[in-house]
């Protein structure tokens, strides 16, 4: 039987602590075993985005076991914008530690996207080992359109899902409200974020909100809208809540392969959003919506709202279509079975060579 070490052990809701209770579910499924120690025999070890633990993965290496590396993006927020100095030094710090393991320490490397890939070479060169490209994937039976849902019927609920949404990296989070204001204008809209939003950014939205509304009266289109902050979702629970909306906005400016995305579209809700980071990879046909940013998005530029807004309002009005095309993206691409395989192919097959 073979044995896979996977560090660092994450455990939580984001997208590292998704992807590696999938990865352990496929294994286990293949008989194939699982450890988290890095001092225990194992035929490769699949480092997650990065550890802090360099000397035993060195050994790792001396022992002969094949180290892998899992690259998400790199933290660039920070260079733009103010983000507070413990999110800066985290920031750097982390991206430091992962140039670090993938120069020094790597064998193979798997980026999530091709934007990833493009944005680490641009950045820091071209790996000196053979690389792929593998696209998360998602258990396409525990995320299927068929299932309880609470989709409401006297409005359109516009659901946000992210792990985090605070601090410095809310600026999506102004967006989604922009949009939903514009296509409030059409329609009764519904705001539904899910994630963490720091207490600053909640009330600066609810009270510009709030005062929006009682400025205009009844008026205004923003009586047509409401906002909801649900908070962190517990995992179980997102299958439902994307059924239960009618289509999922992108909130991550330059996002590398959001989990939320693909975990959207297996549930067969529309994804609408701008044309920054890996989303285009992803978001094909008519599975979504996806328009220029209309700006830079290394800039935190604002997008163009106006236009999202148009294409947005078509995948309103023809859910049908919009809803079956996600699905069948997610089946087309983002299968649990073919993302496990491909890395397998990493991890243990010794003739693996370079994949563009």
């Amino acid at each position: 039987m073979s044995t896979i070490c996977i560090v660092p052990y994450v455990e939580g809701t984001g997208g590292m602590a998704s992807f590696r209770l999938k990865f352990e579910q496929g294994l286990r499924a293949r008989g194939v075993d699982v450890t988290h120690d890095l001092s225990a025999r194992s035929d490769a070890v699949l480092v997650i985005a990065g550890t802090r633990n360099l000397l035993p993965l060195r050994r790792a290496r001396q022992r002969g076991q094949r180290i892998v590396q899992r690259l998400d993006g790199i933290n660039w927020v920070q260079r733009v914008r103010w983000t507070g100095p413990r999110y800066h030094i985290r920031a750097e710090y982390g991206n430091a530690m992962l140039a670090l393991i993938r120069a020094r320490f790597a064998d193979r490397v798997i980026y999530q996207s091709q934007f990833i890939r493009k944005w680490w070479e641009d950045w820091y060169g071209a790996a000196k080992v053979p690389a792929s490209v593998i696209i998360n994937g998602v258990d396409l039976q525990t995320y299927t359109p068929d299932g309880p849902h609470d989709r409401p019927t006297d409005r359109f609920r516009l659901m946000l899902l992210e792990g985090s949404l605070a601090g410095g990296l809310n600026s999506g989070l102004f967006h989604a409200v922009a949009l939903a204001e514009k296509l409030s204008e059409k329609f009764p809209m519904e705001v539904v974020v899910a994630g963490k939003v720091d207490d600053a950014t909640q009330k600066r939205i609810t009270t510009e909100f709030t005062e929006k509304k009682r400025k205009t009266n009844s008026v205004s289109s923003v009586a047509n809208l409401s906002i909801k902050f649900l908070g962190t979702v517990p995992r179980e629970q997102i299958p439902d809540l994307a059924r239960s909306s009618h289509m999922m906005y992108c909130a991550e400016v330059n996002p590398p392969c959001p989990n939320s995305v693909i975990e959207a579209l297996a549930c067969g809700l529309p994804v609408i959003g701008f044309d920054s980071g890996a989303l285009k990879e992803l978001v094909t046909d008519d599975a979504g919506c996806i328009v220029p940013y209309g700006g830079n998005p290394w800039k935190l530029e604002r997008p163009d709202i106006a236009t999202l807004a148009e294409s947005a309002a078509d995948v309103l009005t023809k859910q049908s279509q919009f809803r079956a095309a996600a699905r069948k993206r997610a089946e087309s691409a983002f299968g649990l079975d073919q993302m496990v395989e491909s890395y397998l192919k990493v991890l243990l097959d010794s003739g693996q060579k370079d994949i563009e």
